[in-house]
């Protein structure tokens, strides 16, 4: 006697070799005997064999019309072997029956599964909705092998098109148009990225990145909401008796700050740091707050910038030459033959901006030599340049005294101009020609506004301190490799800095925690020692975390697009120029760095090499996409210099490796022979 029986859902038929009232033994086909319950047991058989019965029920499950077993099957419980008479003829074999049973077993949308081998009709409305599901879920499946198949071939689908970059990076593993380009990179063992370049789904690089990066950042686009007005200064502000200037760039709209000098020759000189002061007018919670904590900061880019505030709004408060300007004044009294701080004063008022310097046309005039009366000072504010860059030049030297060792400039920063159409001064197409120009960290303006800087931001942090209100500090415990910089509530030491204290308050018109740092200098400002009583934020306020948090993300992200973007340009350059070999020095692992260019890459040869060793290497290709650049050793030029510093070492590794690293995508794909390729790491 045989047995057909059911075993978590899965059917076996075998020989039965024993039986009880409450179980039988079984031996399989394969030889295995089992131990069935007799509840599972769901039918008993002479003939045909196990295996042949399978087979014939399998071949006539297949057969049965399942509309028409629903029209035809009793309306109450029933069975499959009553099913089987009624459906073939009464005297349903064994075979019959099974396939009966495998029949109904598998069509859970037309039969309930009431018990072991028992069923009922499903009601109509339920029947039909599973039918058009199941009819949407084909008619899917042939649509992803459709746009598979056209991918394969060379054409992107507009949906596949439309959902490129939440295919790449956010994938919903459920949606069509990603199930269709993994499909197809199975098919054609090609990498995702290349599929979809191949297939026409990425016409400019530059838009690729472009558009990836507000699909991370800005996906609901980077317009203004409408109506947003810079609301006035209403408090009466006294008029600063100083004659200011800023130092910028020329493609600086916001001008944040600016400096003045009063007393040459009278043995005290009072060095002002003034601060653009949108905090005098924008108040927290408002509109306008709402707007700049969703952006956190301007975002830079050659040739372009996303704001952090509008550009009317921007207006109203840079410190425009010709203009009396609301401001956040910081006065040093310094010792004019020793340079010695002898106090400082913090005052709201309106400043008259003279000037605005640009440094760019500035610097090949404003030398060290004119500076120091050795050359003629044929230019405006040169007593007051004079005296701010001894300032400088000192203050630099004290903080490197505390910061335990110089402050070496050894790579340049670097300009972008994109050359652009008459008329055209949008966003980039990315087709534009571009120059690359060195502007050495260190010169002279350069040294001026830096300074400037860290100490207005150094003395307004313990000045926040000693009024026990709290500030969005920057610290750094030591130069040890791997102590990066961090932000939070305390004032501790800034160690690359080199100073007690460090915030950042001097950009309140691009980075939002400058815009909250002066809220809380304006607290101070008006009400001295009760500041902690009426400054927005208290301390231990939670929102200061919060803002910490939100705006350490956004702005990581906004610095990881700005240097991939301007790898792109420098990649663009190398063409553009013609460029096949460079000049570089060796940093680990076979990076280098280009000596006249912002570039890092690996070169070939250079893996066995000293950090330090200068080398000539030849561009072998590059990838505007991937922004990959492909080179090898040509000459060693000379030995590795002394060993550098550690912590710089360290620090720079990190970045540099980040900016050498090709295109990650978010897609996964199960085919090792599609995985393999380069560009779907």
């Amino acid at each position: 006697m045989f047995a057909l029986f059911d075993d978590a859902g899965k059917f076996h038929a075998g020989r039965v070799m024993s039986e009880t009232d409450t179980s039988m033994q079984v031996e399989l086909d394969s030889g295995k005997r089992v131990k069935v319950k007799a509840s599972n047991v769901l039918l008993k058989f002479d003939q045909p064999a196990p295996a042949e019965l399978m087979s014939r029920a399998q071949a006539l499950a297949g057969e049965i019309d399942l509309d028409l077993a629903w029209e035809f099957a009793p309306e109450g419980e029933f069975g499959f072997a009553e099913f089987a008479r009624d459906y073939f003829d009464a005297k349903a074999g064994a075979d019959r029956q099974a396939a009966a049973l495998f029949r109904l077993f598998d069509a859970p949308h037309y039969f309930r599964r009431i018990g072991k081998g028992q069923f009922k009709k499903a009601p109509e409305e339920i029947v039909r909705s599973a039918l058009l599901a199941i009819e949407r879920k084909k008619q899917l499946a042939a649509q992803i092998e459709a746009w598979a198949g056209e991918l394969v071939v060379g054409r992107c689908p507009d949906p596949v098109r439309e959902q490129l970059y939440k295919i790449l990076f956010k994938p919903d593993k459920n949606a069509p148009e990603y199930k269709a380009v993994v499909e197809a990179a199975k098919q054609s063992h090609r990498a995702p990225l290349d599929l979809l370049k191949d297939a026409g789904a990425i016409a400019s690089p530059y838009q690729f990145h472009w558009k990836r990066f507000l699909f991370d950042q800005f996906p609901k686009g980077t317009d203004f909401p409408s109506g947003l007005d810079a609301p006035p200064v209403k408090e009466t502000l006294p008029l600063a008796p100083v004659q200011a200037f800023s130092i910028d760039d020329s493609a600086t709209t916001e001008i944040d700050d600016a400096l003045s000098v009063q007393g040459l020759g009278s043995g005290t000189v009072v060095f002002g740091v003034h601060i653009a002061a949108p905090g005098l007018a924008l108040a927290p919670g408002s509109v306008l707050d709402g707007v700049a904590s969703q952006r956190l900061s301007t975002v830079y880019m050659p040739g372009w910038k996303l704001t952090m505030l509008p550009d009317a709004v921007v207006e109203s408060y840079t410190l425009t030459e010709g203009r009396d300007c609301p401001a956040v004044s910081l006065y040093l009294s310094f010792d004019e033959a020793t340079l010695e701080l002898r106090g400082h004063e913090t005052r709201l008022e309106r400043v008259p901006i003279t000037a605005n310097l640009r440094h760019d046309k500035l610097d090949a005039l404003i030398t060290e030599a004119s500076l120091a009366g050795e050359t003629v000072a044929d230019y405006a504010f040169a007593p007051e340049l004079a005296f701010a860059h001894r300032l400088a030049k000192a203050l630099k030297a004290r903080r490197e005294v505390a910061r335990g060792k110089p402050e070496n400039f050894n790579r340049p920063d670097y300009s972008f101009k994109l050359e652009r159409e008459p008329g055209h001064d949008g966003e980039p197409r990315g087709d534009e020609r571009v120059a690359i120009s060195e502007r050495k960290r260190g010169a002279p303006l350069d040294l001026i506004v830096a300074e400037a800087m860290i100490l207005a931001n150094s003395t307004w942090g313990g000045w926040l301190a000693e009024h026990g209100v709290p500030g969005i500090y920057r610290s750094q415990a030591s130069l040890a490799p791997g102590i990066k910089v961090r932000m939070g509530l305390k004032p501790l030491p800034h160690a690359g800095m080199g100073v007690p204290q460090y915030v950042w308050s001097t950009s309140p018109l691009r980075r939002y925690v400058d815009l909250v740092n002066q809220w809380q200098i304006i607290a101070c400002a008006r009400h001295g020692r009760t500041a902690a009583l009426a400054a927005p934020f208290k301390p231990k306020d939670a929102t200061l975390f919060s803002i910490i948090s939100a705006f350490d993300t956004a702005y990581a992200a906004y610095g990881d697009f700005q240097h991939g973007i301007e790898r792109y340009w420098t990649i663009r350059y190398l063409v553009q120029a013609g460029i096949s070999e460079l000049d570089a020095a060796v940093m680990k692992d076979g990076l280098v760095r280009a000596e006249t260019l912002p570039l890092v890459f690996k070169a070939l040869g250079c893996e066995s090499l000293a950090r330090g060793t200068r080398v000539r290497v030849r561009i072998t290709g590059s990838d505007a996409l991937t922004l990959e650049v492909h080179a090898s050793l040509v000459a060693r030029l000379d030995e590795a210099p002394a060993v550098a510093d550690a912590a710089e070492d360290a620090e720079e590794g990190i970045e540099d490796l980040a900016d050498a690293a090709p295109l990650a995508l978010a897609i996964e794909l199960d085919d090792p022979a599609a995985a393999e390729a380069p560009s779907a790491a």
